[in-house]
């Protein structure tokens, strides 16, 4: 139950109604993350920019790295809601449940190649208070296992996403 109170579709103003329509239809609830969005029209429509251009376009990074970066700092933020939503998507891209559990016990335990071991950790890293202590040293080892700039700026932005999604979702106790 959230701390606060969280519009219905009714009390929604018509452009976020627009885009809750199709997944009422679809799914038959909204969740709370998207309820909680829709107080404020510019929350929400920055927050749908980033939702589309980071995780449901077709990007640099593959989206089962996504899912990965999106399941490792949600729970390295203790958002349950966000590991559990991320848990659902990852399974409709095709991943196993043996590979989501794998991915949820940490990166040790992931049966990945050093390449995509190097670029998790960082974003595990970046996630963290302290991510002011990257060096140009850190971003060089990163492309020395041939990631390119553009995929290590889209793998922090999904980093700094989450730690904003998770941020909402914990404060305000969504999914409790």
């Amino acid at each position: 139950m959230a701390y606060i109170d969280l519009p219905e579709f009714e009390e929604m103003i018509p452009e976020i109604q627009q885009k809750a329509r199709p997944i009422l239809e679809k799914t038959g609830s909204l969740g709370e993350i998207f309820k909680l969005l829709a107080l404020d029209k510019k929350v929400y429509f920055a927050t749908d920019a980033m939702v589309q251009g980071y995780l449901l376009d077709e990007t640099y990074l593959s989206y089962d790295i996504k899912e990965a970066i999106a399941l490792l700092i949600s729970k390295e933020n203790s958002c349950k809601m966000c590991v559990n939503v991320h848990k659902n998507i990852a399974k409709m891209l095709g991943l196993s449940e043996e590979k989501i559990e794998r991915i949820l016990k940490g990166i040790e335990h992931m049966s990945i190649d050093a390449k995509e071991k190097a670029l998790l950790e960082f974003c595990v890293q970046a996630s963290k208070k302290d991510n002011y202590k990257t060096t140009q040293a850190d971003i060089n080892a990163l492309k020395a296992y041939g990631w390119s700039d553009n995929e290590l700026l889209e793998a922090v932005a999904i980093v700094g996403y989450f730690n904003y999604i998770n941020t909402l979702s914990n404060v305000f106790g969504l999914g409790e």
